[in-house]
């Protein structure tokens, strides 16, 4: 295994890929648990198509794609939070409306520009081979002020994740901490989904965030398993594609679904253990 991950890490576009990769998977793992316990998790798969119709107008204008396309999924998610809370359409419904209407966009804009060639395959589907020294850099930066404006509201987001309506009660600006969660899933999710790919990409937010709460349950337990869950499934999935040349994006989900199924079966291990446990106590009792 050490000799495979020394081969791995010689080549520069894989230490580029794992190093954002990481940073991406640590990213969206945080904001994945607020999202999914506020019933937002496909808020990352609605701003995934908005981010592939933007990577098709920036690939026909021969523009930076990272430049065209944060700001566009940005301005989409402050959108879908406003059509959510102001209007009688319901969060996944403009989920809905937003995500398709971008895809079909970008898919007519590259077929009558460059046409589906491989590197729209790319951004559906993921490459780890797109990522360049400059994306590497911006990405580098931009995931460090996620992870670091995460960390610093990181009280103003737990109290709008479980009570939105106490926390506007009690003065807390809700809808000031709600955009910030929606700015910070939009970072993350237009940096990783070069390498994941607009399909799979919204995976990185729901998986690691429902397979922690199959064995925990407080609000920071959950978050930093979350974390480490990601993290980890990661690196394991970008290894096995080295090994056994299987797309990366693919790859990594596998993993994912693998560890939700051991984290379920522990789960409810547990919990008939102390079912078992319970009934045997209150049978000695009697």
């Amino acid at each position: 295994m050490l000799n495979i991950l020394s081969e791995m890490f010689s080549y520069t576009f894989l230490v580029r890929a794992v190093i954002v990769g990481l940073l991406v998977s640590l990213c969206s793992s945080l904001l994945g648990v607020s999202l999914v316990l506020k019933r937002y998790s496909m808020i990352g798969d609605g701003l995934s198509h908005v981010g592939f119709g933007a990577l098709a107008v920036a690939t026909a204008m021969n523009a930076a794609p990272l430049t065209i396309s944060i700001p566009v999924v940005v301005i989409a998610a402050f959108l879908l939070l406003r059509i959510s809370e102001s209007s009688k359409i319901k969060g996944d419904a403009a989920i809905a409306i937003i995500s398709t209407s971008s895809l079909a966009l970008g898919v007519v804009v590259i077929s009558q520009t460059t046409g589906m060639n491989t590197d729209v395959c790319n951004y559906m589907f993921g490459s780890i081979l797109v990522m360049s020294k400059g994306d590497v850099k911006l990405s580098i930066v931009l995931a460090a002020a996620v992870l670091a404006l995460f960390i610093l509201f990181y009280n103003k987001i737990f109290a709008v994740t479980f009570d939105e309506s106490f926390s506007r009660a009690t003065g807390v600006k809700t809808s000031a901490y709600n955009m910030l969660l929606a700015l910070l899933t939009a970072i993350t999710i237009v940096l990783g989904m070069r390498m994941m790919g607009a399909l799979l990409i919204s995976s990185l937010v729901i998986f690691p965030a429902l397979t922690s709460m199959r064995v925990c349950k407080r609000f920071f337990s959950v978050t930093v398993c979350s974390a480490t869950v990601s993290v980890v499934c990661f690196f394991v999935g970008v290894v096995l594609s080295y090994i056994y040349e299987t797309p990366t994006g693919a790859s990594v989900v596998v993993v994912n679904i693998a560890a939700f199924l051991l984290f379920w079966l522990f789960g409810a291990s547990r919990t008939l253990f102390r079912a078992k446990s319970a009934n045997a106590v209150t049978e000695d009792e009697q």
